[in-house]
């Protein structure tokens, strides 16, 4: 058993942090402070990407949607997206085994 802590209290600009990889996937956190923003890029498997806690604005292409916390989303793979956050937010991002986690530190620095 394998206790996975999500909270965060530090809140300044991005940041991302790999907590666990297992066979199906890794979990990333992503804490961002309250307006700062993650430029648009995409993934090469789909994803999920959760609100744990806080308000974010996520964009796909044109359209925007509002994500409260425990709110999911759910994007095939290369889809473009991006994220605002209107609150200090922490986010669950679900990768592919597949995935390369040093991707998404690329995007937050």
């Amino acid at each position: 058993m394998k206790i996975i802590n999500w909270k965060n209290e530090d809140f300044r600009d991005v940041s991302a942090i790999k907590l666990f990889e297992h066979s199906g996937g890794k979990e990333i956190r992503i804490s961002m402070e309250k307006d700062s923003f993650m430029k648009e890029h995409q993934a090469p498997a789909a994803i999920m990407v959760q609100v744990l806690r806080g308000k974010i604005e996520f964009f796909v292409q044109d359209e925007m949607q509002i994500l409260d916390e425990l709110d999911m989303v759910t994007l095939d793979s290369n889809v473009p997206h991006s994220l605002k956050a209107l609150e200090n937010s922490i986010i669950r991002l679900s990768l592919s085994k597949n995935d390369d986690v040093s991707r998404v530190f690329k995007v937050v620095n």
